[in-house]
């Protein structure tokens, strides 16, 4: 019985503490669940466990670095540059555009992508259509790229190499921009009009600031046997960092003013609390508990799974709750079933206002959350029945 009311009140605290800042809710989250389950000495343990696991330090280093190179970008002008030399398509421009500005977290970083879609769409389309774009298009990348902190701390809690995942997420990614496109884009007709000459420097230049974190951490994760696989991926995000200094020509003084709004301790201490709630969640006793109720797959992975990205807002955090179940009750998580439950949780994450991309995004086009929502369900709710037929198939 206890075990169970530190459970239930540690996701309570979760899911409460959590909107407004996951790093703190992650860490009263483990601790009330320890104060339940452990004794002093073992809630130590897993702490330290966390603590002194060089990949986890090198994933919080690895997503504290990330934030200070798109801030880098914005304060240097190289993303206004990337963004000013796409000469595409409305549509293309419209989904292209958030995206990029998607791949690299930034505080506030909705609000860099919201003036694209103005700019794209203006009077084409209606102020909810606006608002789903923005929100639709600036997360799908995010299904896809190696350097996504939702991502790769996922596939490390799975115990699963990122690049071995995604080939899986791939048919999520490709359902996402066509239903995206169908329901959204479809809607939006014109022609985009773009002021000053076009600049292939000013796209490849910004653009392979980008690019060349994720090919440098494949090229060493293939080619050198690292004795941390997470090495790879700090060595190619420094390597972007620098770049995005040099190019940008950012000196100590800017840089600090970069670090001060990026704040990249924010993130690093997520990563280190979210390894701390898990350590301390699969020792707790719970996920066989839990486990010993035979929940099926679809049901754990699917629907729980969505309902935990709906009502925490967030990625890690459900990842952190239904993997060490489905560990504990079928074994291992092969990249399969990964992709499934990272796509489901994904699913319920775009869609809650609890998530700060739509609470922004409703502000900025001036619309309410029941006509986002409007647009947001029918491309969500298919994508929902795709992911559990597909499921259906994977654990029969």
């Amino acid at each position: 019985m206890l075990l169970w009311i530190g459970f239930s009140l540690s996701i309570g605290l979760l899911l409460l503490v959590s909107r407004r800042n996951l790093a703190l809710g992650m860490g009263i989250a483990a601790l009330a669940l320890a104060l339940f389950t452990h004794s002093f000495g073992s809630f130590a343990d897993a702490v330290w466990v966390t603590l002194s696991d060089p990949s986890v330090l090198l994933l919080a280093v690895v997503v504290g670095v990330i934030p200070l190179i798109g801030g880098a970008m914005e304060a240097s002008g190289e993303m206004d540059r990337l963004v000013a030399n796409l000469r595409i398509g409305i549509r293309p421009f419209l989904a292209l555009g958030p995206g990029l500005l998607g791949m690299l977290p930034m505080p506030g970083g909705t609000l860099l992508s919201a003036p694209l879609v103005e700019h794209g769409a203006g009077s084409l389309a209606p102020s909810d259509i606006k608002a789903a774009i923005n929100v639709w298009f600036r997360h799908v990348l995010l299904l896809v790229y190696p350097l996504g902190p939702a991502l790769i701390a996922s596939a490390r809690i799975a115990d699963l190499e990122v690049y071995d995942a995604i080939p899986y997420l791939l048919p999520a990614f490709a359902l996402t921009l066509l239903l995206g496109y169908l329901f959204l884009l479809r809607k939006v007709r014109g022609t985009l009009s773009q002021t000053g000459a076009f600049s292939l420097a000013g796209l490849l230049v910004p653009l392979s600031m980008i690019l060349i974190a994720p090919s440098l951490d494949l090229v060493l994760k293939r080619s050198i046997d690292l004795p941390y696989a997470e090495l790879g991926t700090v060595v190619g995000v420094l390597v972007s960092l620098f770049m995005a200094l040099a190019v940008g020509k950012i000196r100590w003084p800017q840089f600090k003013g970069v670090v001060r709004k990026a704040r990249p301790w924010k993130y690093m201490l997520i990563i280190l609390a979210m390894f701390a709630f898990l350590n301390v969640f699969t020792t707790s006793g719970v996920p066989e508990r839990i486990g010993a109720l035979a929940l099926p797959p679809v049901v754990l992975c699917i629907v729980i799974g969505s309902l935990l990205g709906l009502i925490t807002g967030r990625i890690q955090a459900p990842m952190s709750i239904v993997v060490p179940i489905y560990v504990t009750t079928y074994g291992g998580m092969s990249a399969p079933v990964f992709a499934l439950t990272y796509f489901a949780i994904f699913l319920g994450y775009i869609l809650t206002p609890i998530h700060p991309c739509i609470s922004v995004s409703l502000e900025y086009f001036k619309t309410t959350l029941g006509a986002f929502l409007g647009r947001m369900a029918i491309p969500t709710a298919v994508a929902l029945v795709v992911t559990v037929l597909f499921s259906l198939l994977v654990f029969s």
